[in-house]
């Protein structure tokens, strides 16, 4: 069977081609950058959630206790809800990588029994606090019915922002997602750029999802190892890009073929949009290349996060991750 290839067609800034060897992946620090800016408060279904007051803390503690340091200056309690700037991180991964990144301000745990029991014996370090002993039902009200949060759930601050100067001296290609909306699609992209060593994900400060439990739950953990950025303007952050040698290229099902020598030595920015409307047309403009993915087989198209994993994947087969 053979695998999905990437091509890449339109004009390109040097009007050349050719391909070279950039390197081999490199293995990605399991922390993020320091950063000092404030974190973005969850989305208004996040905020509205029912705060854990009635679980029993298996230490004996206060219930309705919030441990750590408030995530935004100023900010309380929504009314039912955890305070401003924090979400409920649900699932084992999400939780163990949460706990293990020194970045996270961990205000609150809660699990089952059996939840508390797989935390403890997989987390290679002592739990930072003692965990409030709730049942299932009680964390679906929380997390979501729908939620596989596995009998673990987790009240934390969002990750600190970060700016696109933070992270473009990482090593590993750039993913930029316009307008991507679904929270999972974005989990997932992230869990494919932790895994093929991507330098950060970036997404809009519009139209873009906020940092939630769902989004963690689909990042499985990548949300704590690759760092997700937030811009204001994608236009120019391409543009900016440029100007740091980047080779910027849209991911779009109408790129053609393309012998794959247009990179050269510079590192790699790859766009993609929205399912459905795909790339927007100011978006396109600022590419130095449109690029499709090669599918011999019935299928027109591929999910955005799926789509991503290929041309990472595609990338580390050219040597340009």
């Amino acid at each position: 069977m053979s695998m999905p290839c990437l091509h890449i067609v339109s004009q390109r800034r040097d009007g050349g081609g050719g391909s070279a060897y950039i390197g081999a992946m490199r293995t990605r620090p399991p922390r993020r950058p320091d950063a000092r800016s404030t974190p973005r408060s969850p989305g208004r279904a996040e905020q509205n959630a029912p705060h854990d007051a009635g679980s029993t803390p298996a230490s004996g503690t206060s219930p309705g206790a919030a441990p750590g340091r408030q995530g935004r200056r100023g900010g309380g309690a929504a009314r039912g809800g955890p305070p401003r700037g924090t979400y409920w991180l649900y699932g084992l991964h999400p939780a163990l990588a949460a706990l293990g990144n020194p970045e996270r301000r961990i205000r609150q745990i809660l699990a089952t029994e059996d939840g508390e029991a797989a935390l403890r014996e997989r987390l290679n370090a002592p739990l930072p606090m003692q965990p409030h002993r709730t049942d299932r039902a009680r964390l679906e009200s929380l997390c979501g019915r729908d939620a596989v949060h596995q009998g673990i759930a987790v009240l934390a601050d969002a990750l600190p922002s970060l700016a696109i100067e933070d992270v473009t001296g990482r090593p590993g290609p750039l993913l930029l997602l316009d307008q991507v909306t679904d929270p999972r699609n974005v989990g997932a992209i992230l869990r494919s750029a932790a895994a093929f060593g991507a330098a950060a994900v970036v997404v809009m400060e519009r139209n873009a999802p906020d940092e939630t439990g769902a989004l963690a739950k689909a990042a499985s953990g990548a949300l704590e190892i690759v760092p997700l950025v937030r811009v204001v303007n994608l236009a120019r952050t391409l543009d900016a890009l440029k100007s740091l040698d980047f080779w910027v290229v849209g991911l779009d099902a109408g790129g053609g073929i393309l012998d794959g020598t247009s990179f050269g030595q510079r590192r790699v920015a790859l766009v993609l949009g929205a399912e459905g409307d795909g790339l927007r047309r100011l978006t396109r403009e600022h590419c130095d290349e449109i690029a499709g993915l090669a599918m011999p087989g019935d299928m027109e198209s591929l999910n955005v996060s799926n789509a991503a994993a290929v041309a990472l994947y595609e990338l580390i087969r050219r040597g340009k991750a």
